[in-house]
């Protein structure tokens, strides 16, 4: 088995950090990604070595594996369940010890004994193992979780159609059961886990289900009060502005926010600040006016 270096793919070097392989996959990501290079084969083949790169190294546990196995990171567990189960038979004397004093490169030929098909000295019977969890990013925008809707993603080179509930928050991870790798000897697949990135582009700020809006409003307007319009996420909506209205005042709009995940027909609140407009390039006799109210 031809060993793939996963810290090569992401440009990183093995003491990376975290918050260095995330980079580093986001940027390879957006520039290899299939809807940047149509029909391109070959950035097809870069974006899926990068997203399992970024798979085995981005999680915790996988990465310590992988760093202890090389290549034979996925069967760790396996290896060194297989091994406690040897010692065990080898103290009990009812078999001859096999798996003794492993060096490191001795792993590939302890795997191939093990899963090839001969599993010398392993007679207890077939054990079954369950399947990798995989992980993975989806980028959306801000209105793409407004609704509840359904999405084609591809993992592996395979399509897996899932429904993304209205609410979902920024950096969220989500778990799609049995859409991991397979299991080994018949055990069960392994989960998805799905995390989302969303990306705010309207000039609402999210927290949880609340939205909050800044709304710039004219000086006489503030003064005398009025009627003004402003856009939420579900259309128009007329607001009665107070007379003496102060700037930094705030109003709530019940229902207005954002839809709460998982609760249908829930939405937060949406916090609207008024931010008062001082006029520019007043005429003379509209200064003059100012100047009559403030000798008043």
């Amino acid at each position: 088995m031809e060993f793939i270096d996963y810290y090569k793919i992401l440009g990183v070097s093995k003491s990376a950090s975290d918050a260095d392989i995330k980079k580093a996959y986001r940027k390879l990501a957006r520039k290899y990604h299939p809807d940047l290079n149509p029909n391109d084969k070959e950035a097809e083949q870069k974006f899926k070595e990068i997203n399992e790169a970024n798979e085995v190294l981005s999680n915790v546990e996988n990465r310590k594996k992988y760093d202890q196995y090389g290549k034979d990171w996925k069967h760790a567990e396996e290896f060194e369940k297989a091994q406690q189960s040897q010692k065990q038979y080898n103290r009990s004397g009812s078999q001859q010890q096999y798996y003794e004093d492993f060096s490191e490169g001795d792993f590939s030929d302890f795997f191939e004994s093990m899963f090839g098909g001969a599993r010398r000295g392993y007679s207890q019977g077939q054990v079954k193992y369950r399947g990798q969890d995989f992980n993975a990013e989806l980028h959306l925008n801000l209105m793409d979780v407004y609704t509840t809707h359904k999405r084609t993603l591809t993992v592996n080179g395979k399509n897996i159609r899932i429904t993304i509930p209205a609410g979902v928050e920024n950096g969220q991870t989500i778990k799609i059961k049995g859409h991991g790798g397979p299991g080994i000897d018949g055990g069960p697949k392994g989960d998805l886990y799905i995390t989302f990135v969303i990306e705010n582009r309207t000039p609402f700020k999210r927290d949880k289900s609340d939205l909050y809006l800044n709304k710039e409003i004219q000086l006489f307007t503030a003064v005398l009060g009025g009627e003004i319009t402003i856009d939420t996420l579900d259309g128009k909506v007329k607001l009665n502005v107070k007379p003496e209205t102060q700037n930094g005042a705030k109003v709530k709009l019940k229902g207005k926010g954002f839809p709460v995940y998982k609760k249908q027909g829930q939405f937060g609140d949406l916090y609207v600040t008024y931010t008062i407009k001082i006029p520019k390039d007043l005429s003379e006799k509209q200064k003059e006016l100012f100047r009559e109210l403030s000798k008043l």
